[in-house]
């Protein structure tokens, strides 16, 4: 079960700057949680604990908070009859028409971005070392440690 969300509805308001309706302010304090659970997810997937980290860092639950709000302010601006355009183009003759929505598909998921998750901590790049000799068992370190060939 959620353990509460990251953010209030007083946070999106103050954090966006924008005066919602009393049905959007409904619908977001419906989002917050889902939003959260949604975030808490994607921690469980990269191995972290939002919670905790947030408990124990107030910089991070400040960092968590903004994410929150950000991901929430972005499904709100999906509208509910037709998702809003970043880009869009028209011609007269013969008439062409193209465009590129904000966030396709909608919902939560399409949502929370990579960056997103990387301000969080939980998108980097991995790195990994391979040993190359870890599996010789011809190669050896002499107790002074130098190599010698077992062959």
């Amino acid at each position: 079960m959620s353990a509460g969300a990251f953010a209030t509805l007083a946070d999106v308001m103050a954090l966006t700057g924008v005066d919602y309706t009393t049905a959007e302010q409904e619908r977001i304090t419906a989002l917050l949680p889902l939003v959260s659970d949604a975030l808490r997810w994607e921690g469980e997937k990269a191995g972290a604990d939002l919670d905790a980290r947030a408990t124990a860092s107030p910089v991070f639950a400040s960092v968590l908070k903004t994410v929150t709000v950000d991901v929430t302010a972005r499904v709100m601006r999906q509208n509910s009859t037709g998702a809003d355009m970043t880009q869009e183009s028209q011609t007269a003759g013969p008439y062409t028409w193209s465009g590129t929505y904000a966030i396709p598909g909608g919902g939560i998921a399409q949502a929370i971005m990579n960056n997103d998750l990387k301000r969080l901590g939980l998108r980097r790049q991995r790195t990994k070392v391979v040993d190359l000799y870890a599996a010789d068992s011809r190669r050896q370190r002499e107790p002074d440690g130098a190599d010698t060939d077992g062959l």
